[in-house]
């Protein structure tokens, strides 16, 4: 079996910017390359898992996310990084429009995603890795029996109380934490 880094993109990968869909306004994480190039050498898959809801909410489509998921895999390539497989889920249970609008199994803090990934790459969970920004992420994880879940602050404020294995201000310390 294979084991994952699954990563949140939107304050893991990125720079949290309200529903980015553009590659100029991408600005990479500090980090984020060299912390994904340590975990390849490791014999880690590199999966992004990221609620997409600017999708279902009308503000882009389906498309502008795949342009910018190609792109963004291309700048990883041109850094010895391999995106396996972007996973998004563009649905919310109260904001979505049309066929949009709805509960679903993959949207974070589901598993569904993650189950879709674990499925799809052979992966053993619990000797994967979820990395996130949120709570949402970390839950996921949780639900989805990944083996540690990792939550970083990114700019945010820290939780009072959350379920990660481990806290840390940045992606960039995560190489150094495990």
């Amino acid at each position: 079996m294979n084991k994952a880094l699954l990563l949140d993109r939107d304050g893991v990968i990125n720079k949290e910017i309200h529903y980015l869909h553009k590659k100029e306004d991408v600005e990479f994480i500090d980090g984020i390359f060299e912390t994904c190039q340590f975990f390849m050498e490791k014999g880690y898959l590199i999966i992004v898992i990221t609620n997409q809801a600017g999708i279902g909410r009308g503000l882009y489509s389906e498309q502008e996310f795949a342009e910018l998921s190609h792109w963004m895999i291309r700048e990883f390539s041109k850094r010895q990084v391999v995106i396996s497989k972007i996973y998004h889920c563009p649905d919310h249970p109260t904001e979505g429009k049309g066929c949009y609008r709805r509960d679903s199994f993959d949207r974070k803090p589901n598993p569904g995603m993650i189950f879709k990934a674990r499925d799809e790459f052979d992966l053993s969970l619990e000797d994967s890795i979820l990395v996130g920004d949120k709570e949402t992420d970390i839950e996921a994880g949780i639900n989805a029996g990944v083996g540690t879940n990792i939550l970083v602050c990114s700019g945010h404020a820290l939780p009072e109380d959350t379920q990660a294995d481990m806290v840390l201000d940045s992606i960039k310390a995560l190489p150094q934490a495990l």
